[in-house]
């Protein structure tokens, strides 16, 4: 089902269920979901108490909720203000979000939503346009704002021995046994003893704490193709790609974390492009809705509820 709704103080906004979950998304600035979660339910997504309803002007305003970009970061350029009405389609179980054509970078926002009936799963596409008279790199960048209090969930590669080691001289290895499999990227604000962050042998954990205001952000390169954030019981968790040979943004991240005293943004993004005048790409997130699971948080549970292959 697909109505328009009045929500957190914008009058004209489009909400999606399927009676287990529900999104809604505001037509009056973005393209920005402003809500994910179980129907009556808390609201999963950040949502700024003074932003609430504001529209109109050129000062970018984080608003909460979710959000696409550009990457790499760069101000003012990735800061084009989204205060502006959207176009919109409305069809059997899907709307689209067309931002006009950004004055100072020609870049066009879409994004597409479509509810799977009682899956509890969000399909969203992603789309920049390049609307400028010469080609454009840029990779797309899929922002979402989560409540306070959760923990973020990265997925670890799975561990292997040394080659050389005795259990690894037991196990059948090729050439790149010796290569690295994943990467990380640290911001110059990310410090190492962030008492935020744990890592385990599966998962590397970032929790939210109001009580810890400093900003910090890491990257990934992601091949596992999904993560998560666990907020008292329920998992937002999203699934998304990695392609092999692509060149990422941000030291060849695919996946980021960033997080404060109010948030931490969980985001994905797709692969540096060059966009021709009048081209286009897309970036794909699959979201999971997940409820149910132990509190403490326990990662080895999670990846047993996980409803694909992880």
């Amino acid at each position: 089902m697909i109505e328009r709704i009045r929500y957190a103080g914008w009058e004209d906004c489009l909400r999606l269920t399927d009676g287990r979950i529900e999104v809604v998304a505001t037509t009056e600035v973005g393209p920005r979901i402003l809500r994910f979660g179980a129907v009556g339910g808390r609201n999963l997504l950040h949502e700024v108490p003074g932003h609430r309803g504001r529209k109109g002007g050129a000062e970018w305003r984080s608003l909460g909720g979710h959000r696409l970009w550009h990457a790499p970061e760069a101000r003012p350029r990735t800061y084009a203000p989204d205060n502006d009405p959207v176009r919109f389609e409305v069809g059997e179980d899907r709307v689209r979000l067309v931002q006009e054509t950004e004055s100072s970078t020609g870049i066009q926002k879409t994004l597409e939503l479509r509810l799977e009936p009682g899956a509890g799963r969000l399909f969203l596409a992603h789309r920049l346009g390049n609307l400028n008279p010469w080609p454009v790199e840029l990779a797309p960048w899929a922002i979402t704002m989560m409540a306070a209090g959760g923990t973020a969930v990265l997925p670890q590669e799975p561990f292997a021995p040394h080659p050389d080691s005795p259990q690894g001289l037991a196990l059948p290895c090729g050439g790149n046994s010796y290569l690295p499999v994943r990467t990380m990227a640290l911001w110059s604000y990310t410090r190492l003893d962030d008492p935020r962050w744990t890592f385990l042998d599966r998962h590397i954990l970032l929790k939210q704490d109001p009580a810890v205001p400093s900003p910090m952000k890491f990257g990934a390169g992601n091949r596992r193709g999904w993560c998560g954030y666990f907020l008292d019981g329920e998992m937002l968790l999203k699934q998304f790609a990695w392609t092999s040979g692509a060149r990422y943004p941000d030291e060849g991240c695919n996946n980021e974390f960033y997080v404060d005293a109010d948030m931490l943004e969980v985001e994905t993004l797709g692969p540096l492009a060059t966009i021709p005048p009048g081209g286009s790409v897309e970036h794909h997130e699959v979201w999971h809705y997940l409820e149910g699971l132990p509190i403490p948080f326990d990662p080895a549970s999670l990846e047993a509820a996980l409803p694909f292959p992880g």
